[in-house]
This record gives structure tokens, sequence and C-alpha cells, in this order.
């Protein structure tokens, strides 16, 4: 308990103090810049966007992933979860880095394809939004896989058995058994890995340093500081940022009992 109080609750009710003051006192100020600033509002409008599609792209990858791995024994299911778990701790700058080193301008893969004369990188810039996009959806597939895997072991072989004998084909069963009983599941891992991406720091950072716009980018260059710092308003986005967060998760919950209590 004092390890939560001394390194969570203190900073985050220290940031939130923060976000309320500037050099004279309490002010509104930080939030007014927060809500009306057009770069700022940018960052937020390109992590939505960032968060959603990649958890959205890791979401249904995972969702076959884990079909097909459902088909093996156990044993190589183990060895698959092992793989995944070790996976899933391989983010931020060392992501970024190994990224680099495959896809960049002067990476393994950039320069193999330029030999080959194939132009599938040609028009691909791992520093842009596809690039972000393509290290994003690399860091959620692990922990999509791990938040899913359980999910299917709650389809029931006597649910399929009693399906097929009524005259439904597989399809059937997945859109009309399956996939709904699922549902409350699959929302609930959209809304951490949305989470997990609009929390992301140092993959984005180390890729594209502040020349894409992202709020937690933004809240970093706020905190450092270029040329002077301002760490009351990276308080202030920092909240609003958690708000988002929060948000998401609490309409991810509504989803989940309304869906629970309509099947």
């Amino acid at each position: 308990m004092l390890l939560i109080v001394m390194f969570f609750v203190l900073p985050l009710v220290n940031m939130f103090l923060s976000s309320f003051t500037d050099s004279e006192g309490f002010t509104l100020n930080q939030y007014k810049t927060a809500l009306f600033n057009s770069y700022i509002l940018q960052g937020f409008k390109n992590s939505i966007t960032l968060s959603a599609v990649s958890a959205i792209v890791a979401l249904v990858v995972s969702l076959f992933a884990v079909y097909a791995m459902m088909r093996f024994t156990d044993p190589v299911k183990e060895r698959i979860l092992v793989m995944i778990n070790l996976t899933s701790n391989f983010s931020g700058i060392p992501l970024a880095f190994a990224f680099i080193v495959l896809l960049g301008n002067s990476g393994l893969f950039t320069l193999l394809f330029e030999k080959w004369n194939i132009d599938a990188l040609a028009s691909f810039s791992l520093y842009s939004w596809s690039g972000l996009l393509l290290i994003y959806i690399y860091f959620q597939l692990p922990l999509s896989l791990m938040l899913l895997y359980p999910i299917y072991y709650g389809i029931q072989q006597q649910w399929k058995e009693a399906a097929a004998l009524l005259g439904a084909n597989t399809v059937q069963f997945w859109m009309k058994i399956g996939i709904p009983v699922m549902l409350p599941g699959i929302v609930g891992t959209f809304s951490v890995l949305f989470a997990n991406a609009m929390g992301a720091y140092a993959s984005a950072y180390a890729l594209t340093g502040s020349d894409y716009n992202l709020a937690a980018i933004r809240i970093g260059t706020l905190l450092s500081g270029d040329i002077f710092a301002q760490p009351e308003l990276a308080s202030a986005i920092a909240v609003l940022l958690g708000a988002t967060m929060i948000s998401a998760m609490v309409l991810s919950e509504w989803s989940i009992k309304k869906t629970r209590r309509n099947l």
C-alpha cells in the first residue's frame, strides 16, 4: 500500500493539482489551452485514430489466430503461449530500433527489396503514420492474443454438436452462437488495447521524435521543453488523456453489461 501511494497515488494527485495552477496560482487556462489549441487537439485526434485502428486490426487478426491455436495439441499451445508472452515484453525503444534495422531507410528488407527490384517498400515510410500503425499493431497483437485465448474456452463442444444436429454449418454457428457469446470479452479486449495504445510513448518517440503529433508525445515535449518547460499544461493534457481512456473503458463496460443482458 505504501508503494502504491508513493509511486501512483501521490504523483497522480500532484499532476491533477498542477493542471489547475500557473505562476499566479489557481487557473483554468491550462485546460482552455488544451481544449482549444488546434495543435493539441490534432494530437488527440491522431492518438485516438491510431489507437482505434491498431486495436481493431490486432483484434481481428487475434480472433483468427487464437481460433487456429485451439486446433493444436496442448503441448504445442503451451509453447505458442510462451512465445506470445515473451513477445509481449518486447516494446518501447528496443522495438522501434528493431523496426528501424529491418524497415528503415537503410533497413535490411528495404535494401534487400531494392536489390531484387521489388517496389513493395518504395512508397512505404517507417517514420510516418503507416510505420507507427505497423509498430502499434505489432505490440498490440501479443496482448490481444493473451486476452482472447481464455475466451475461446467458453465455447463448449456440446453447442457445436447441437447446432450441427439442427442443421447449422460452421459459419452459422459462429455468427449465431459463438461470436455473440464471446462478444463481451471481445469488447473488453478492445477497450484494453485502446487504452494500451493511447498511453504508448517510447516506441512512437523513438521512431519519429516529436515530428508526428500524438498526445503522449506532446506531454513529453512540454515536460522536457525545447525552449522552456510547461509542466502545468502537460498535466492538463495528461488529465484529459486519462479521461479519454477512462471514458472508453466505461463505455466498454456499459456495452459488456448490455450485451450480457441481451444474451
